[in-house]
């Protein structure tokens, strides 16, 4: 099978030139290679996620001149898949409930992820007394399916990951994975059967993705996923982390800055070619 490329937006707001130019690099690598274009939706949050911004991406995309493959794989279609992959790892022993708020967390965090979030303090550290953690398991409250890390680290190992772009501190080459600053992430909750980590490891092998290119705000997530895919028995890509296109301040760029939006630019005259050289695809 050729190499397989892809571009996997979220239908929660509306494309900018940070979105543009991925997908452009993606379609760019993937006609070098002689490879796959692929488009994923990622609609698992169905709180922020609309019909109009997904019909968007596909108007967007196509006003670009890119071509992908059919059907288009979309999140929302697989959620049986993602439990399959959780139920293996609860076989495995490496899961388990977490009952605490976030606010519990937050107020006991023993450090952040590299997101800068709480860490959770782990299975065996249990912010709840045993009859608040009874009370709540029996009155059905909200609860996260966490990943023992520690416990799936010993059973896989040190891992590395191939990295042909560059990492925020300019790693490439052989890149040393370090899940444990994650600490023991989530993989399902309550109301929603997966997580973004869960689902993007078992959507690229399903899709067959050999190259996973994307920007450097998910570089330090890739730790996560190498070992989910190490657990799992998944084949395991290349990446290839890009830059990021930044605001006037530096900033990443968000959906809700409709200055860098693709159809407030398209609505002002701009054409394809001139979002190639804004982003610097020139």
């Amino acid at each position: 099978m050729p190499p397989g490329f892809r571009f996997a937006p979220s239908p929660n707001g509306y494309l900018h030139l940070g979105h543009a130019f991925s997908a452009l690099l993606n379609a760019d690598k993937a006609k070098a290679a002689g490879g796959r274009m692929l488009l994923r939706i990622e609609d698992i949050d169905e709180t922020r996620c609309r019909p109009e911004y997904e019909t968007a991406i596909y108007e967007d995309l196509a006003w670009l001149g890119l071509r992908w493959e059919e059907p288009v794989w979309r999140q929302s279609q697989h959620y049986a898949d993602y439990q399959a992959a959780l139920g293996r790892l609860q076989t495995m022993g490496l899961t388990y409930r977490a009952y605490e708020s976030r606010t519990e967390i937050a107020r006991a965090a023993i450090g952040h992820d590299p997101d800068g979030a709480p860490l959770f303090p782990g299975r065996h550290n249990t912010l709840l007394r045993t009859a608040e953690r009874t009370h709540r398991i029996d009155t059905g409250k909200p609860y996260a399916v966490r990943l023992d890390v520690a416990a799936a680290l010993k059973r896989v190992g040190p891992l590395l990951w191939t990295e042909t772009g560059t990492g925020p501190a300019g790693e490439s080459g052989a890149v040393a994975a370090n899940p444990a600053a994650w600490g023991d992430v989530i993989l399902a909750r309550k109301e929603t059967p997966t997580s973004y980590h869960l689902a993007v490891v078992v959507d690229d092998a399903a899709q067959g993705v050999t190259d996973v290119v994307r920007g450097q705000d998910l570089f330090h997530a890739t730790s996560v996923h190498r070992l989910l895919q190490a657990l799992l028995g998944l084949p395991q890509p290349r990446y290839h982390h890009h830059r990021l296109v930044l605001d006037t301040d530096g900033k990443k760029l968000s959906k809700s800055t409709s200055a860098t939006g693709l159809r407030e630019l398209r609505s002002r005259g701009l054409n394809p070619t001139d979002i190639r050289k804004l982003v610097g695809l020139d």
